[in-house]
């Protein structure tokens, strides 16, 4: 990987994108931007058993985005992290539009199910098709 300045690292969950990701940016030594989709929230706003209700719409992304950041501290990178809702192939394009990356790393789950495989929705392979830079699959 030679000449890439900006990186956008696209996770899903697990932690092996994101230190893959930051293992790969040390070496080339240039900036990162870690994003993190959330579905738009759909549900009942009628809660009241609900402490914080912030916490119950952002579906637990400001506390993944808060441990991005340390895992992104002890690996000794600086990264800049965006917590987006809606669509999360539609908005792994924007935002490396929006950043103007040179490359989005991403995940991809190693199980699934054959129903999954026919009838499901592969995020990585509508990012692949719709990125307006390459893809690396982790």
């Amino acid at each position: 990987m030679k000449g890439y300045r900006k990186i956008l690292i696209a996770v899903n969950g697990s932690k092996n994108v994101l230190t893959e990701g930051l293992k790969l940016a040390c070496d080339e030594k240039c900036w990162v931007t870690v994003v993190k989709v959330i579905p738009q929230y759909e549900g009942d706003l009628n809660l009241t058993s609900i402490k914080n209700i912030e916490d119950v719409l952002d579906s637990g992304g400001e506390k993944a985005v808060a441990e991005l950041k340390d895992m992104a501290e002890s690996e000794g990178a600086l990264i800049k992290t965006r917590l987006e809702e809606g669509s999360v192939d539609k908005k792994i394009v924007e935002v490396a539009e929006e950043e103007r990356c040179d490359i989005i790393i991403m995940g991809a789950r190693r199980k699934r199910n054959w129903l999954r495989k026919i009838f499901g929705d592969n995020v990585v392979e509508k990012v692949v098709n719709a990125a307006p830079c390459p893809v690396l699959v982790v």
